[in-house]
């Protein structure tokens, strides 16, 4: 894949006490989140600790365990951010340690095996190296004896098959990459960041790096053709790396001085309902001031409502 690829640019709610700190949480974040009319309400886990990896495991334990998410023999795809030629430190991509965080939760859980990729906008190779993410992956694989079982890869052009999206608001088809089209569950690892064209980016935008051809040319409808290609590789969970967020000149960044560190993630087998809750708690913004978020919701593809999100804390 040629640098250029880039161009312009899924249990139960906490129960007993920290069910009720949850549901207090919730309602504080947003009024009127346990009285949603007729409408089921979505968990979104929001997690503090010391560390990413801390952080990955609690947001997903709030939310019952990787095994609610992912079954035994699964094959299962880990789709974090390595867009960038950028170091942990700049936070443009997914923290190295909050994957393996989660692909060791994935194994705990009895998938058949995990294989980690994105199709990047910078030279592929530095980006998996300088990212830091090839080399914890793989130095977790070969401690544990699992290398088998846990692959980080590139991207390959032969790999991605022209697919129909049904039913699509924009893209009716489009090459997407097959170990995601194969995968029985697939895991979303987005960065929070700032984006200069889409506002912002998280879980909704991750998805993109399982997109071939010109991706370029989806910035001109980008809200629609995010909900299409989530209409056609639904995701199982997102959990959202936050510990340190690029506030300015992203997807890209560069300039520590651009970054916060905010110690947190989130997650959620609504990807609608994560990104909801990360825009408003981290750049202060609702789903209406994401364009691509409101979309999300009007197409169905998760909450229709803030109403309906219900934030677990932890």
């Amino acid at each position: 894949m040629k640098p250029g690829g880039c161009l312009i640019s899924r249990r139960r709610f906490l129960r007993a006490a920290g069910g009720a700190a949850g549901a207090l949480a919730a309602t504080a974040l947003f009024p009127g989140a346990l009285r949603a009319a007729g409408g089921k309400t979505v968990d979104v886990a929001e997690a503090s600790g010391a560390t990413p990896a801390e952080r990955a495991r609690k947001a997903v334990a709030l939310l019952g365990g990787m095994r609610g998410f992912v079954s035994r023999g699964d094959a299962v795809v880990l789709k974090p951010n390595i867009g960038w030629d950028r170091t942990p430190e700049q936070a443009a991509n997914t923290d190295p340690e909050f994957v393996v965080a989660v692909a060791e939760m994935c194994l705990a859980a009895g998938a058949k095996s995990v294989r980690v990729f994105d199709r990047t906008c910078n030279d592929p190779r530095r980006c998996y190296v300088n990212s830091g993410i090839q080399e914890a992956v793989e130095r977790f694989a070969r401690r544990n004896r699992v290398e088998d079982a846990l692959r980080i890869h590139h991207v390959e052009d032969r790999k991605f098959v022209r697919t129909a999206i049904p039913n699509a608001l924009s893209i009716k088809e489009w090459d997407l990459y097959r170990d995601a089209l194969e995968a029985d569950r697939i895991v979303n690892l987005p960065v929070a960041k700032h984006h200069s064209l889409a506002g912002v980016t998280l879980g909704l935008k991750n998805m993109m790096g399982v997109m071939g051809g010109n991706r370029g040319q989806i910035h001109y409808r980008l809200s629609e053709c995010l909900a299409d290609i989530h209409r056609r590789l639904p995701v199982a969970l997102t959990v959202i790396d936050a510990g340190r967020v690029l506030l300015r000149n992203g997807p890209s960044g560069g300039n520590l001085a651009d970054v916060k560190a905010f110690g947190k993630a989130f997650a959620s087998r609504d990807v609608v309902a994560a990104d909801a809750v990360a825009a408003e708690r981290i750049f202060r913004l609702s789903p209406r001031d994401v364009p691509h978020i409101g979309k999300a919701m009007e197409a169905g593809l998760g909450v229709a409502s803030v109403s309906q999100i219900r934030r677990v804390e932890g």
